[in-house]
């Protein structure tokens, strides 16, 4: 399910007509978008301390007094100042074609002048809105691991433990994968060494059709299901939509090949901090 876009519809100023507002506030509820109004007579301040409250991905300025060229800039100021000028702000109402670059200048998005059709707004706003969000997702926290598929952990093991020196953490079947998995501490993260559990499985295929070898890198994440519920809002291919289970409780996912130039990437969630740490230590 893509996650809907919230909007904050505001009236700065001393403006005290709000027919406008409230009809494009409910033609972007049409839309599928969350919509926040605040009110009549509301300071710039207020409105930027409602949008990150609020935790809007828009803010749309509606103003009929003609004070926008003061208003507006300053909203896009506070939101910036409160380190939230990722939230997109758009402005409308009786605004002169004159003024419009000048508050273009100074941090509106757009401006949508009377007339407009209510369409038009909502499209702008999906559109501009999903790039924000590609651009300000947040980074992995690390790499979990680096995932290589052997044919035989027994046969595999003796090289990373006893010449390359890594620590032999535990090892677990992972069922959903039809895989057994040796963990192999290094630094902060770990080598994993996948062994199919059937011929059936990916690693066994994988196995097949390239060999011994790197199968994929782990990436550490918060919030798996909303990053895969993301990147597919992106158009970015998955293997898994939603998240499944993984080693250690995790919850992971597969970002297909084609994305990265062929590299797979596994996004892995962990119960909690601790899980991270503890989790070499599950047999």
């Amino acid at each position: 399910m893509e996650q809907r876009i919230r909007v904050l519809v505001a009236k700065p100023g001393l403006d005290g007509h709000d027919r406008g507002a409230l009809v494009v506030a409910q033609a972007l509820r049409d839309e599928g978008m969350e919509v926040v109004y605040t009110g009549l007579r509301q300071t710039p301040a207020q409105i930027a301390a409602a949008a990150v409250q609020e935790d809007v991905d828009c803010v749309g300025l509606s103003c009929l007094s003609g004070a926008h060229n003061e208003l507006f800039p300053e909203v896009v100021r506070l939101l910036k100042e409160q380190g939230a000028d990722d939230i997109l702000v758009v402005g409308g109402g009786v605004i002169p074609q004159e003024d419009i670059p000048f508050l273009k200048e100074h941090g509106v998005a757009e401006v949508f002048t009377p007339g407009t059709p209510t369409s038009i707004t909502a499209d702008f706003i999906r559109a501009h809105v999903k790039r924000k969000r590609m651009t300000f997702q947040k980074a992995p926290k690390k790499i979990a691991h680096i995932g290589i598929a052997v044919k035989n952990l027994e046969a595999a093991l003796p090289f990373y433990i006893q010449h390359l020196g890594l620590t032999l953490l535990g090892t677990e079947t992972v069922e959903s994968e039809q895989v057994r998995v040796a963990f192999l501490g290094i630094g902060g993260s770990r080598i994993e060494l996948l062994e199919p559990t059937s011929a059936d499985s990916p690693i066994a295929k994988f196995i097949d059709k390239r060999g011994e070898g790197i199968h994929h890198i782990a990436l550490d994440v918060e919030d798996v299901e909303e990053r895969l519920r993301s990147l597919q809002t992106n158009g970015i291919p998955l293997i898994n939509e939603t998240p499944k289970p993984g080693a250690h409780g995790s919850q992971i996912g597969f970002i297909h090949p084609r994305a990265a130039g062929g590299v797979l990437f596994e996004l892995c969630q962990y119960p909690d901090a601790a899980a991270g740490k503890e989790e070499g230590k599950h047999e």
